[in-house]
């Protein structure tokens, strides 16, 4: 397991896949469970394995193809993870975040961040669009923190202000798309969590009282990363189960990926439209 990553070590990642594809992409995109099928969307692709590419983890999870597709959406050049890496399969979070450092390495200004949540806020229902306004960094509060070790002062400052990790203009712009094409989106707080394990009723009580909306078990590293090298960052959150602060029902990953079926024309909706306007 690596604790962290040198610039050389970052650049050599970097150079491996600019030698791949003939693409400059400007936007990176991350797809979390269940929504891998915008990749689908990109034209001319170039597609490369994560596997192949140096010191860069691989996907272990269900849902997560575990492959770059360089390309163009909506005539914008993009970078998009086919699935991610998470904490809980055994990796550091250095090496979870490694592929944010890449993108900024190859000059990548915007990363959009989907996921597959669960509801914490009792209005929301399976199948809703969350935009993400905020986050909740518990992970990061008990010690697994991205930034930890010796700062990259080619990427960013020892201590990053995070007061407005979610830009403002994307969420505007977001919620524009939105409206035009008539998607419902809801907007909230989202709480990262290492995972694992799915949270008892207990747990949900607990962070509905300290604020958060929804809950996962990524995007907050990657967000975290990303803010520290300046780039824009868009969330956005698809709600794959309701709330269960009473235990009445069970989660299921299956649940999560059957939700995505749902979730990813919305989000692919407003994904592309954003684009457009950028």
């Amino acid at each position: 397991m690596r604790e962290w990553f040198t610039i050389e070590e970052i650049n050599k990642a970097a150079k491996a896949i600019i030698a791949r594809t003939a693409t400059h992409p400007r936007v990176g995109i991350i797809l979390g469970s269940g929504l891998g099928g915008l990749a689908d969307a990109v034209e001319n692709p170039d597609s490369i394995p994560f596997s192949e590419i140096p010191f860069w983890a691989s996907s272990t999870v269900q849902g997560h193809v575990g492959r770059l597709v360089i390309g163009s959406l909506e005539e914008k050049p993009v970078m998009v993870m086919q699935g991610r890496i998470h904490y809980y399969e055994g990796y550091s979070m250095h090496q979870v975040t490694l592929p944010i450092r890449v993108m900024q390495m190859m000059g990548i200004q915007y990363l959009i961040v989907t996921n597959a949540a669960g509801a914490i806020n009792p209005g929301f229902r399976p199948g809703d669009v969350m935009l993400i306004n905020d986050h909740i960094n518990l992970m990061g509060m008990n010690g697994l923190n991205p930034l930890r070790g010796p700062n990259l002062v080619e990427f960013g400052e020892r201590f990053p202000d995070m007061s407005r990790a979610y830009d403002r203009d994307l969420l505007a712009l977001a919620r524009t798309v939105a409206a035009e094409n008539k998607v419902s989106i809801q907007e909230g707080v989202y709480v990262g969590l290492a995972g694992p394990t799915f949270e008892t009723p207990a747990d949900l009580r607990f962070l509905k009282i300290i604020g958060a909306d929804a809950v996962g078990m990524s995007t907050v590293p990657e967000v975290t990363v990303a803010v520290h090298g300046k780039t824009r960052v868009l969330g956005i959150s698809g709600i794959s189960n309701a709330a269960n602060l009473d235990g009445s029902t069970v989660t299921t990953h299956e649940e999560v990926l059957e939700a995505g079926k749902i979730l990813v024309p919305k989000m692919t909706t407003i994904i592309r439209g954003v684009l457009e306007k950028l």
